[in-house]
């Protein structure tokens, strides 16, 4: 029955909008002619005035019948083609179109001291700035004029509405294409195959002679193939001269026999196609040998040498050509291979058209090319490779090697035996003889047909050209192999080669033989038909043709080609004549007549059985005249005289090109009894050799249609179109046969289905991507069309008579028809309807017609076995089938008097409802059972959902939803996995929706149960603030996926209800979250771009059935990626979440912070993965791409739906799914944020990036200028690429895809991109007003109005542009206005937020946003005046000072301009000015403008770290009253050094700042567990002291405002000493961390936090073993003592510093880098180094010039000192004093002899202690004293043994380093050496006793020395290898010379310091050194 599912009543006011989105048409899907394009100037067709067979007569119909093509009207609407049309709708707005004007903006150079060098006045405190003295910015207009909020809100809005892009769709990326399964390609057209094509003309032939005219022939041959793959092309470039030679046998010539070009197509282009020149001239006397010998032996050069003899030769020939001129005989041939031209001018694109090719070069090529055109299997499996042949240059190529023609090697057979020795070897191995000359020949691609072109059947071709031109011939191609491709014009050609003869045992004369041939209509002479094709330079069409003649052999080969056109109707008269002449070539005297002798005559009768005969005959030669009627039978007539006893002499092939004869026996047999069938035959009738009478003609019939399948596939292929036209008409027509009714239907099925199975089996055939045979694709859209009604006999009076089936009366057949019509197979049981009247029963009956439709229906419905099987496989068959029958018979209806529903018969809706039902039924077992073809289900899955969404189209509707529905019952019930079922759901669901009248059937569709309310409240009920509780649920609802909502909309429920599921769903790699997300994204953007929902009212309805989804959405935020991904659309990352976390970028930080709320900057993309699985299940997050696929889709629905409805639910919302909510749009904003993608030359600087951006987004601007930018329309620009659907879909595709984008295009997307970032954010701004608004109305107002504060917050760390900016600032400025003392009470950290963002968009240099913020900012300002301004204040400065401190590409100039259109704001405010705040106000400013000053200085030292680190610490320093700022400030510095990879300093700064936390901490509160203040932390370094809090000017912590920040809590000292503690490991400084971690333990474990405290143990742990494994290899600073002399240095003046330099920095490298610094500073010619370290004397210096010196020092330690400090470590960390030291003489030179050389020692001690919070540090005391010569001395040999013992006991000995060392000691040669000094000093005693202390501990230095080096001198024996055994000598013979030498002095001891003394020794010490010098050196 029919379902009870029809239309409900439409709600009022529906059916106005109905008419909006455009009424269902009666009819949506029709069928239109459209005319056959042809390549041809007419349609080929058969001659004029013949009575053509039925056969041949179909086929002519059928190849130029017009096609039928089903039309959908309205395309536009139609989804699948939106965005062919859409796209471009995006630049109709004059908002869109943006100047991108400003891009290049003047670069404004980062200031350095260059300033100074002009101002020398100027030193680097400059002074204060004053603030009055600029112009204030431009105020923002009626910044305060409101009367009441709802003023104030209204105008926002209003202001945000204005000049807003009404489609988000226009500016989102397309969807994929891969999920798009809702596209049916459109199969292309049939058209008649055509290879690769290439173009040949023949320049010239040149022999060295010119004596007569030639003719030539040219071919291709494949040698692989070892086939002729192309038929004949005939020229000659013969003169004028020598054509009149020939005149008297050509009586006229045609225009087309002049071509001297040919247009060759190559199918399967391989390595072996060889083009082959054939060359003849006319027969003359003489072997070929004999005749090419002149062109031999004479020179045209030596003309006049020879010059008689070729005028003889010309004579001769001109003799030959008037007697023999009509006989040819072969002369020359030349070859070229077709690879070699075709590589060589492909790979020298840049050579000019020169390249010849010598000879027969052959190179191997290893191009690959395109596969064949039918993509078969077994072409792309060939080791062989194809080559490319379509993409070369045109090419002039040279054959210089012509070879003679042998007369006993003229056969293919030779020919391709020759060309396969070419290709070995390159020329042929038996030496064929060369004749001198070449072949010039120009080759190119052809890819359009150029003018003047003929077919191979002399149809001129279009273009037509416009003057006469020479013509060019396309030469047919005989394909290599199979070519699958449907006939598709009429060609009937015939193809005859002669092939041999054998007359050797014929005793006659016959030497000179040729053949005639003739195609004959019958036996009298005058039937000769002209139908022969001439050859060049002569008439068109000939009668007859002689074949070339080879001079005295009996048994001649032929190379010949005859080509003829067939007659259409051919009979049994028609044949081939062949008569066999000799020619005598010399006259003899008595005789004057013909030069022919007849020898004999043989035939060959064209039709065999009515079957065209073709292939290789060998045939008898007759020797007398031709008997009566010899053509009706085969050449076997006995009694007349055979030569040689009727033995087969002539061997010769014939071969068919025709599109009427199929050449196949079983197609041959099925046309055969189908015409029968038709009438007009006469039995018994004839099929070959059988007899058939009619009784059997029914039996035959299915016979034939039963093996129809069985037939080869190429013929089935190339005649397919006309098999199947018969087998449907077969289907409809039930036949009278010989007066029974044979019914055919169900065999024809059957046939058609094995037709339909095999063609998709087959290997050889392209298959679409839905699987789809494309041929069969291509038949049903455009070829097929419904069989001709079946005959009315009865009307056909006389005719009736032609119908030899039964002879009966008119009244009788139509009884039978009449029966047979009722017992058709679809309706046994009709029974026949009687009435007395039997003529009118006949016509009423007749009018009952079974239509094609309803009979397809039912065959599918009772089709059994296979059949069934393969019927419901292949199932879009039908079902294209069914649709197009359906189609064509819904447009002949008359529509007016038959309702839709009427269209169609109970019984066929029935058979239509089984075969769904059996279709749903197969994918369902297939699933189940065989896995492995779930890919072919897909596809019939697919292919179902398109036939419902025809039927749509065509039927009535509430059938096929009752269909849909069955569909989703029976998916569900089954026993599959659940993302495999939810998949195919989806993939129907897509399709069916993506139906242009979805949304009527969506929105006025709904089943009669439910009779909803309106879905929108009434404003009355909106305004009144509580509403009832039902109502509130039922707002709730709408946005729920309920069941009410299901049963209206039923398609939408479907769609929705798969998402849910997908979503809450594990699937691998997320497919199919991703296939439901892109399904309802593909819709949305359907409908946003459908032109009948531009209307506002008409997009809230659309809106409102997607309301569900964003319940949907909400719920599943857990699962989005967080991320953004830049990969528009790009095939997303398909594992889980952890390969997420590699591809990814991470979320940016202050992202994550806003989404987490989370203190510390520490939130990484794997703290988000891990938030989002602690908040929901655990589930595999979406892929970026998809998430924001999910989030565009409910940002539409945002901005679509009914404000007012919106603002209801979100005043109903529970607060939990509220703050959902606001984390989504959280996300939306991170995810939408405008990513500038423009070319790298705009990334210059940070500058340039934000005008750029500005100058995109600014929402105005000059749309010529993008015009012209793109180049002509920007429309044009959308559409060139999208016309069709292709895989890389236009401009969308991210530069990942495509690197050569233009500049106009990156612009174009640039500009796109920002639209949409400006639009998406637009939308989320729009609901958060709508939130905030409907606050009033809600119970928990803080929590809301701090909700939307963050996002809004969020939003403004983003890139965003202008337009949006501008709206943000007024929303912002409307929630401090209504909100104000809850913002300023409940969120304070939000309002330092809020202060920071703002204040950074003051420093914007875009004026527009800098206008904005100021008046934000002065808004904040006023309305916390009343009670928090202190606060806002103190967080004003701090966002200020962090602001400067960190951002490097700050813009002080423009912050300045907008602090003074602050001051402006206040002195213009009336209200305010008998307030205080004005004076605040002003104070305030000032504060910030004279941080603003010491940034400049910052500014200027930005390439000098030193100073920018001085100067942040001098803020920081005049912040110690306020503990905030210093805080800020400090971290500053941290982050500074940290960019400079200075982690030790950097973690200083922390804990600096930590100190500072805790000194307030402990004033606050007194426990236990917390650092007593700063003192606690010396330990970590004595330099915090400085943040002990102790004077009196510090405020008291707990004064408003002060230590609010979130640091001055336990957690964030904890923080603080954590991420100091990260950077101490960083810097190598493991021993300190454990320090940090002392303070950091008692609070954890005060806090009982044991997993922090397992963690922190576990970093200690690591700490500890860094110490032990890299402890003595780790590198600390390297120190340089810099003092700076010279006026120019300002405050530098005369100031030194230590400087504290990375590990190994060399002296070299510091000095440079100052260097450079300051000369950039100064200029090179004012700076100078001082290159010494002597003390530098102020007034010898220039004081016009600037000095620096630079000396490497040393850390230096007391005695007392060492003790404690034992490791590396201690000796590097916690310094102050600093040594150098000095050489000088008395005389003045720093260097002397040894006994003059003294040494001065420096110590300097600095301010701090090492490392501190900065890298240089004052020096404040100097101390110096002076080595005496001997003490210089000692200290060198202490020095020079204390390496010896190093290297001699080294862990693993270094024997390199070793000898170095020894080297240095005991060496015959080393200047100053050990030797030296002590010849110098020891030699004798020294007369001053104060020097005896001296001389003996230099004695006793010896001493040791000695001992040290015997002991490295040993050492090195056991290191050396054995080549050194000599240099081992040698050192021990330099160590004993050493030892004798110093023997001598080391024994005498000075006497009186060995006598016994009585004062206590240790006295001595003190005498003799005045500091301990072990350790210095």
């Amino acid at each position: 029955s029919a379902p009870e599912f029809l239309m409900s009543q439409l709600q009022s006011g529906d059916s106005a909008l109905m008419q909006e989105l455009g009424d269902f048409p009666d009819d949506d899907l029709r069928v239109e002619l459209v005319e056959k394009e042809c390549r041809t100037v007419r349609h080929s067709v058969p001659e004029d005035g013949v009575e053509l067979d039925p056969h041949v007569r179909d086929c002519v119909k059928s190849y130029i019948q017009p096609w039928l093509v089903p039309i959908i009207l309205d395309v536009l609407c139609c989804p699948a083609h939106t965005f062919l049309f859409f796209h471009p709708m995006l630049f109709v707005l004059p908002h869109t179109i943006l100047t991108l004007v400003l891009l290049y903006s003047p670069q404004v150079k980062s200031p350095t001291l260059a300033g100074l060098s002009d101002d020398s006045g100027r030193t680097l405190t400059s002074s204060d700035f004053n603030l009055r003295s600029l112009t204030p910015d431009q105020r923002v207009e009626g910044l305060l004029a409101f009367n009441s909020h709802e003023e104030l809100d209204r105008l926002n809005q209003e202001a945000r509405q204005g000049n807003r892009h009404p489609k988000l769709f226009a500016l989102y990326p397309p969807p994929d294409e891969e999920d798009a399964v809702e596209i049916r390609p459109i199969p292309d057209c049939p058209k008649e195959h055509i290879g690769e094509r290439i173009m040949v003309r023949c320049q010239s032939i040149k022999f060295e002679i010119d004596i007569e005219p030639i003719f030539a022939t040219m071919a291709l041959y494949d040698l692989k193939e070892k086939k002729k793959i192309s038929e004949n092309f005939y020229f000659d470039l013969n003169s004028e001269q020598f054509r009149n030679f020939l005149k008297p046998h050509t009586p006229h010539v045609d225009n087309s026999t002049l071509a001297k070009s040919a247009i060759f197509s190559i199918t399967y282009p391989s390595q072996d196609i060889y083009l082959v020149i054939k060359i003849e001239k006319v027969l003359q006397q003489g072997e070929i040998s004999d005749c090419a010998d002149p062109y031999m032996t004479l020179r045209e050069c030596e003309s006049a040498k020879n010059k008689d003899k070729l005028e003889k030769l010309r004579g001769q020939a001109e003799t030959f050509c008037q007697r023999l001129g009509r006989y040819r005989m072969p002369f020359a041939w030349a070859t070229v291979k077709i690879i070699d031209v075709v590589s060589t001018a492909t790979q020298d694109r840049d050579v000019p058209d020169s390249d010849t090719l010598k000879g027969v070069k052959s190179s191997s090529i290893d191009r690959r090319a395109q596969l064949p055109r039918r993509n078969s299997e077994r072409f792309s499996t060939t080791d062989e490779q194809l080559c490319n042949i379509s993409a070369f240059k045109p090419a002039t190529i040279t054959i210089n090697s012509i070879f003679k023609q042998e007369g006993d090697r003229l056969s293919d057979e030779d020919l391709l035996k020759v060309l396969a020795e070419i290709k070995k070897t390159s020329n042929p191995q038996r030496r064929i003889k060369t004749i001198p000359g070449y072949i010039k020949l120009d080759m190119s691609p052809v890819h359009d047909t150029p003018v003047a072109c003929l077919s191979t059947e002399l149809i001129p071709l279009i273009p037509v050209p416009e003057k006469n031109t020479r013509t060019i011939k396309e030469v047919l191609e005989f394909p290599s192999s199979e070519v699958y491709v449907p006939h598709n014009i009429y060609r009937n050609l015939l193809y005859v080669y002669p092939q041999r003869l054998n007359f050797v045992n014929r005793l006659t004369s016959a030497r000179n033989i040729t053949i005639k041939i003739q195609f004959m209509s019958g036996e009298d002479p005058r039937c000769s038909l002209p139908v022969i094709l001439g050859k060049s330079s002569g008439p068109e069409l000939l009668q007859e043709v002689y074949t070339p003649v080879t001079y005295h052999n009996k048994s001649p080969d032929f190379y010949e080609e005859v080509k003829l056109f067939l007659p259409a109707q051919l009979t049994e008269r028609h044949h081939l004549l062949f008569t066999f002449y000799h020619i005598s070539c010399q006259q003899k005297q008595n005789q004057s007549g013909s030069c022919e002798t007849l020898i004999g005559y043989s035939w060959l009768p064209i039709l065999n059985n009515d079957r065209l005969q073709t292939g290789q005959f060998c045939l008898p030669i007759l020797l007398e005249r031709l008997p009566i009627n010899y053509s009706l039978h085969t050449p076997e007539v006995p009694p007349v005289k055979w030569m040689e006893s009727h033995k087969g002499l002539f061997n010769l092939e014939v071969q068919a090109v025709s599109s009427v004869h199929t050449q196949d026996n079983h197609l041959e047999r099925f046309f055969t009894l189908c015409h029968a069938l038709e009438g007009g035959a006469t039995f018994p009738l004839r099929v070959r050799e059988e007899k058939i009478p009619e009784n059997k003609l029914e039996h035959e019939l299915k016979l034939s249609i039963i093996s129809l399948s069985s037939s080869s596939l190429e013929p089935l292929v190339l005649f397919l179109h006309l098999v199947l036209d018969k087998l449907f008409t077969l289907i409809m027509q039930p036949m009278v046969i010989a007066g029974q009714t044979a019914n055919l239907a169900q065999i024809a099925f059957e046939s058609v289905v094995s037709i339909v199975n095999s063609l998709h089996n087959s290997q050889e055939l392209v298959r679409d991507q839905q699987g789809r045979n494309s041929l069969l694709a291509t038949y049903l859209y455009w070829v097929f069309r419904l069989p001709d009604p079946p005959r009315d006999i009865h009307n056909a009076g006389s005719d009736t008579v032609n119908y030899t089936m039964g002879r009966a009366t008119a009244v009788s057949v139509g009884n039978m028809l009449l029966q047979s019509r009722i017992r058709s197979s679809s309706n046994p049981d009709i029974p026949a309807p009687h009435t007395s009247d039997e003529d009118a029963e006949v016509k009423s009956i007749l009018s009952v017609k079974v239509q094609f439709h309803e009979e397809l229906a039912l065959q599918m419905v009772v089709s059994t076995g296979v059949c069934r099987e393969n019927a419901y496989k292949y199932a879009w068959f039908f079902f294209e089938l069914l649709v197009k029958s359906m189609a064509q018979h819904v447009s002949q209806l008359d529509k007016r008097s038959v309702p839709r529903r009427c269209r169609f018969s109970d019984r066929f809706k029935d058979d239509i409802s089984t075969i769904v039902s059996v279709v749903t039924a197969e994918i369902g077992t297939i699933l189940v059972k065989q896995q492995k073809l779930s890919l072919h289900t897909e596809k019939v899955n697919i292919s179902l959902a398109f036939f419902l969404y025809d039927l749509l189209s065509l039927m009535d509707r509430g059938f096929v939803f009752q269909l849909v529905k069955n569909y989703c019952n029976q998916m569900s019930a089954k026993s599959v996995s659940m993302p495999t079922l939810i998949s195919m759901r989806l993939e129907f669901l897509r399709i069916l929706c993506s139906h242009e009248h979805y949304l009527n059937l969506s929105l006025f569709f709904s089943s009669p149960a439910s009779a909803p309310a309106s879905p929108c409240p009434s404003i009355s009920s909106q305004s009144s603030g509580s509403c009832s509780f039902q109502e509130q649920q039922r707002i709730l609802g709408l946005f729920e996926l309920s069941q009410e909502f299901k049963q209206q909309h039923y398609l939408t429920g479907l769609l929705l209800t798969e998402l849910s599921a997908a979503l809450d769903m594990e699937s691998e790699g997320g497919k199919v979250q991703r296939k439901a997300i892109n399904a309802i994204y593909s819709l949305l953007c359907a409908h946003d771009l459908d032109h009948r929902c531009a209307k506002p009212e008409v997009r809230a309805k659309v809106a409102a059935l997607y309301l569900p989804l964003v319940g949907i959405i909400i719920d599943s935020t857990n699962y989005l990626d967080f991320t953004v991904s830049d990969t528009r659309g790009g095939k997303n990352k398909t594992g889980g979440p952890e390969d997420d976390l590699q591809n990814v970028p991470p979320i940016n930080q202050s992202v994550a912070m806003a989404i987490a709320g989370n203190p510390f900057n520490t939130l990484g993309r794997n703290v988000l993965v891990a938030m989002a699985s602690m908040q929901g299940k655990s589930t595999a997050t979406l892929a970026a791409d998809t998430s924001r696929h999910l989030l565009v889709c409910f940002l539409w629905v945002m901005k679509n739906a009914d404000k007012s409805l919106i603002q209801r639910w979100t005043v109903d919302m529970p607060p939990s799914q509220l703050n959902k909510l606001l984390e989504l749009l959280t996300i939306c904003v991170s995810c939408f944020e405008y990513r500038v993608s423009l070319t790298q030359a705009l990334q210059k600087s940070q500058q340039a990036k934000m005008q750029l951006e500005e100058a995109l987004l600014r929402g105005m601007g000059a749309r010529g200028e993008m015009m012209k930018r793109v180049g002509g329309s920007v429309v044009a620009y959308f559409l060139r690429e999208n016309l069709r659907w292709r895989k890389d879909l236009t401009q969308w595709r991210q530069t990942n895809d495509r690197q050569d984008k233009t500049k106009a295009e990156l612009d174009q997307e640039a500009v796109i991109s920002g639209n949409l970032a400006t639009e998406t954010n637009l939308i989320v701004l729009d609901l958060l007003e709508t939130i905030v608004q409907a606050v009033p109305l809600a119970e928990c107002k803080d929590n809301v109005v701090g909700g939307v504060l963050k996002v809004l917050l969020h939003s403004l760390t983003c890139n965003q542009s202008t337009t949006f900016l501008s709206h943000t600032f007024s929303t912002l400025r409307a929630v401090v206005v209504k909100f104000g003392d809850l913002l300023f009470e409940e969120e304070a950290e939000q309002c330092a937020d809020l202060c920071q963002k703002v204040l950074q968009y003051c420093s914007s240099p875009v004026d527009e946003n800098r206008s904005q913020a100021c008046a934000t900012l002065y808004l904040i300002m006023r309305y916390s005046y009343s009670n928090n301004f202190s606060r806002v204040k103190m967080q004003v400065t701090m966002s200020l000072a962090s602001l400067v401190g960190k951002s490097s590409d700050f813009q002080e100039e423009y912050l300045r301009c907008s602090l003074r259109t602050i001051l402006a704001y206040a002195e213009e405010d009336t209200e305010m000015q008998n307030t205080q705040l004005p004076s605040q106000v002003d104070e305030l400013l000032r504060n910030l403008n004279s941080i603003l000053s010491d940034t400049v200085k910052m500014r200027e030292f930005q390439e000098d770290p030193e100073m920018l680190m001085d100067l942040m610490y001098r803020i920081a320093k005049g912040y110690q009253t306020s503990p905030d700022l210093r805080l800020t400030w400090l971290q500053n510095m941290a982050e500074k050094h940290n960019n400079r990879k200075c982690y030790t300093e950097s973690a200083m700064c922390l804990v600096h700042a930590a100190a500072l936390v805790a000194e307030y901490l402990s004033m606050l509160e007194d426990h236990k567990y917390l650092p007593v203040g700063s003192v606690t932390f010396q330990n970590i370094s004595p330099n915090v002291l400085e943040e002990s809090a102790v004077s009196d000017d510090i405020l008291s912590p707990d004064e408003d405002g002060v230590c609010s920040g979130r640091y001055f809590t336990e957690s964030g000292l904890v923080g603080l000493l954590e991420q100091a503690a990260e950077l101490f490991s960083n810097g190598g400084l493991y021993e300190a961390v454990n320090e940090v971690y002392k303070v950091i333990i008692p609070i954890l474990e005060a806090h009982r936090d044991f997993r922090k405290l397992a963690s922190t143990h576990d970093k200690l742990q690591r700490a500890f073993d860094n110490i032990i494994q890299k402890g003595h290899k780790r590198m600390f600073g390297t120190y340089f003592r810099v003092g700076f002399y010279g006026a120019k240095f300002g405050d530098l003046d005369e100031r030194e510093f230590i400087y504290k330099e990375p590990g190994i920095t060399h002296l070299p490298e510091i000095s440079h880098r100052l260097e450079n610094f300051y000369s950039q500073c100064f200029g090179d010619d004012t700076l100078v180094m001082i290159k010494d370290s002597t003390p530098v004397d102020k007034k010898q210096l220039n004081p016009n010039k600037a000095y620096i010196q630079i000396t490497y020092v040393e850390p230096y330690f007391d005695d007392y000192e060492m003790k404690d400090r034992l490791t590396n470590f201690e000796k590097n960390f916690n310094l102050r004093r600093f040594m150098y030291t000095t050489p000088f003489t008395k005389s003045g030179r720093p260097r002397g002899e040894l006994q003059e050389q003294y040494k001065r020692k420096t110590i300097l001690t600095t301010m701090h202690a090492f490392p501190y919070v900065k890298t240089r540090i004052n020096v404040i005391q100097k101390e110096e004293f002076d080595l005496t010569p001997i003490e210089v001395a000692i200290e060198d040999m202490q020095k020079k043994t204390r390496e010896l013992a190093v290297a001699t006991h080294r862990e693993q000995p270094d024997a390199k380093m070793l000898q170095m060392v020894l080297q240095g000691s005991v060496g015959a040669t080393v200047n100053q050496g050990p030797l030296e000094v002590a010849q110098v000093f020891l030699n004798e005693i020294p007369a001053d006793p104060k020097l005896f202390r001296h001389h003996n501990k230099l004695r006793l230095c010896f001493k040791e020395f000695i001992m040290r080096c015997g002991e490295a001198v040993e050492k090195n024996k056991h290191l050396i290898t054995s080549d050194q055994k000599e240099y081992q000598q040698e050192l021990k013979k330099n160590y004993n010379r050493l030892r004798e030498s110093l023997r001598p002095m080391l024994e005498r001891k000075i006497p009186e310091l060995y006598k016994p003394i009585i004062r206590p020794r240790d006295s001595f010490k003190r005498l003799s050194f005045r500091r301990p010098q072990e350790e210095n050196s």
